[in-house]
């Protein structure tokens, strides 16, 4: 399963060598990637001066929430290039690696031409209703009154267009012959002709040779058009949602990019509903999502998280919290934890906190002594603690989705993401008294080293800061001073001096850093706008209201429905990537939830909440269940090469045995998430 880490590096100097004549695509892909990226300092300066100048100044601003929403639209679209050059979407691989090479051929080829015919649907369709809004000069009706829908518009062809160029480009790479080149070279040229005869009609009208090639291109069309053969208005909604979820598990199993599989399905049953008229509804779906102001908080934390990581504050933490180690035996096994909790407090991202510590832990406790098994088990179980402890990028997303408060998702996690750490740290601490082999104490393990641990004052400095800007971004949420957007943004302001602080800011930190968020936001984004199409769709179709009331119907009492939903997550963590998750269960699973609250004793609100959070520990749960737990695999990218994935699985088992007992825990006793957010609220 090729799944997003957010921990890989990136360097903006290194374009693929291509030849002609399509090198063109590559550097223009290349140089908008690197354009964009810059995009999310300038997010992150104006939502600051906007936080500054309400509090400070008493001057808020009527035009900082459209500059941000439009910067990050545009970061997010036109990243497509740059990711689709890179080959960085998303995908499941599982079919995809056990096959022959000849059939992965034929695989990659099926998935680059199903995506080019995708996006030549999105980009015709958005860029029409585009030039309308340019045309009318489409404003946003706000005290700033902006062209704010305009530009969201624009950005939204301009990015399809981009990736649909970019796809034409690793298609024509795809054969090694001359003659399926030319080929695709001359698919380009009709693609190009039909959109430029699109942009012509519109503003000449369909007069002369204008009006002939329209009408061909319309009769082209019409071939193609899957309503011409199929109307799903004369299936049962039962049979059309045995039809989607086959459709969808066939075509992720090919190895297609997940955000390519979601449009597709969505382009295809809106099609196939509600004829031509449905790609409309496609394209206005993937519009809605660029104006969630929400979303933006995903790329200040994992440029934050970034910027921390660059700058090593994962080292000095671990060896400043040797303090947590005393002379317990297993004690460097409790400052991981301890070290874990504070680094997912800082990023929100597993991937990366997962390979933070597998750089900085595992290698000292293998030196020191301690179990491999037990090591490699409890970085992988405490890496996971990303999912809970917030801000937690999977907990905005679920927020979105289910569209619940942010800011009580995060505190609901806090309490049982410590739960889960003490209950590690515990689980340590006991085996290592029952079998004394399996870890030394501290005096035990400087003997075993030869050194002691010291730390200059800007380390202890840069940790002291660290530790503050969490307390700092977290307490602005809570206190009610910042939305969780702008609060992500001051970290990302307090990454930057704690880099500055530990000499560890400079050009090509700063590059990197931006790059590998533009990389990571983009391939979230482009999946969500997939997802969000595709839920939209589904929704007008009305078979998330089927799934509900025959989820509801099944006659189980709701703490059995909840189960029953719990054990669906843990199939589809099985073959499915989270976001895909989020974005196709949720708005199916949280207003079941709702309607059973009073049956369950709760409020709505604070039902859908409660479910988040169980939402987010089945999550983690599968971030470490073998055979394809992402969390395995992100650690033996780093691990020492003796490392294998069978010993790193048989190391997580326990652990996940104590993730499913705190499972059950907050979902017999809900106040165990719930008291928190409760608490604050009143």
């Amino acid at each position: 399963m090729d799944e997003l880490d957010g921990a890989k590096q990136f360097d903006p100097e290194v374009v693929d060598p291509r030849p002609h004549p399509y090198a063109l695509t590559d550097h223009l892909s290349h140089f908008t990637g690197i354009v964009v990226a810059q995009l999310y300092i300038l997010v992150a300066a104006v939502t600051i001066g906007e936080v500054l100048l309400r509090y400070i100044f008493n001057a808020p601003t009527s035009w900082a929430f459209e500059i941000v929403t439009v910067t990050s639209a545009t970061a997010w679209m036109l990243s497509a290039g740059y990711i689709t050059m890179r080959h960085r979407h998303i995908s499941i691989t599982l079919i995809f690696d056990m096959v022959p090479p000849k059939a992965r051929w034929w695989l990659e080829l099926w998935a680059l031409v199903i995506g080019v015919l995708a996006l030549y649907l999105l980009f015709s369709d958005s860029l029409q209703r585009a030039m309308h809004s340019v045309e009318v000069l489409e404003r946003s009706g706000t005290r700033f009154n902006s062209p704010l829908p305009m530009v969201l518009r624009s950005v939204l062809a301009a990015g399809a267009g981009l990736y649909l160029l970019q796809l034409l480009r690793n298609l024509s790479l795809h054969f090694e012959n001359t003659g399926p080149r030319i080929a695709v070279r001359i698919l380009g040229a009709v693609i190009a002709l039909s959109i430029l005869v699109t942009v012509l009609a519109d503003l000449l009208g369909p007069v002369g040779v204008v009006g002939v090639l329209q009408d061909g291109f319309s009769g082209i069309g019409s071939v193609f058009d899957p309503s011409a053969y199929v109307d799903l208005r004369a299936y049962d909604i039962g049979a059309i949602c045995l039809i989607t979820v086959a459709v969808l598990i066939a075509l992720m199993g090919t190895g297609m990019p997940l955000g390519i599989v979601t449009l597709v399905v969505s382009l295809l049953f809106a099609l196939c509903y509600f004829g031509p008229r449905g790609l409309y509804l496609v394209s206005t779906n993937a519009y809605g999502m660029l104006e969630n102001y929400s979303l933006v908080a995903v790329p200040m934390f994992v440029l934050m998280a970034s910027l921390l990581e660059r700058a090593g504050v994962a080292k000095d933490l671990f060896n400043a919290m040797s303090i947590f180690a005393g002379n317990l035996r297993g004690g460097v096994a409790i400052q991981t934890v301890v070290v874990s909790v504070i680094i997912a407090a800082m990023s929100g991202v597993i991937g990366g906190e997962i390979v933070m510590l597998g750089l900085v832990a595992l290698p000292q406790m293998f030196r020191l002594g301690y179990d491999r098994r037990l090591t490699i088990g409890l970085i992988c179980a405490s890496g996971a603690l990303a999912t809970l402890i917030p801000p937690s990028i999977i907990m905005i997303i679920y927020g979105l989705s289910a569209e619940v408060s942010i800011g009580s998702l995060f505190m609901a996690g806090a309490t049982p993401g410590i739960m889960l750490a003490v209950a590690y740290a515990g689980y340590v601490l006991i085996r290592c008294q029952l079998n004394p082999s399996l870890a030394p104490t501290a005096r035990e393990a400087e003997e075993i080293s030869g050194e002691t641990i010291t730390l200059g004052r800007a380390s202890y400095t840069a940790v002291a800061m660290s530790v503050a800007l969490v307390f700092a971004v977290m307490g602005a949420i809570y206190l009610g001073i910042a939305s969780v957007t702008e609060a992500a943004a001051i970290g990302v302001g307090g990454a930057i001096l704690v880099a500055l602080v530990r000499n560890h800011m400079n050009w090509k930190i700063l590059q990197e850093s931006l790059m590998g968020t533009m990389v990571t936001v983009g391939t979230i984004v482009w999946l969500i706008l997939g997802a969000v199409s595709f839920v939209g769709i589904f929704n007008l179709i009305g078979g998330s209201q089927y799934l509900r009331e025959m989820i509801l119907g099944i006659g189980l009492p709701p703490l059995g429905i909840i189960l029953v939903m719990m054990g669906i997550l843990m199939v589809l963590g099985t073959f499915l990537e989270w976001i895909a998750i989020a974005f196709i269960t949720v708005p199916v699973f949280a207003p079941v939830v709702t309607t059973l609250a009073p049956e369950l004793g709760m409020e709505p609100s604070w039902a859908a909440i409660w479910f988040g959070v169980l939402f987010v520990m089945n999550i983690q749960i599968y971030f470490l269940s073998p055979p394809f737990g992402p969390a395995c695999f992100w650690l033996k990218s780093v691990a020492p090469p003796d490392v294998t994935l069978q010993e790193i699985f048989r190391g997580v088992i326990p652990f996940i045995f104590i993730q499913i007992a705190g499972l059950a825990l907050v979902m017999l006793f809900p106040e165990i998430a719930l008291w928190l957010p409760k608490a604050l609220s009143n």
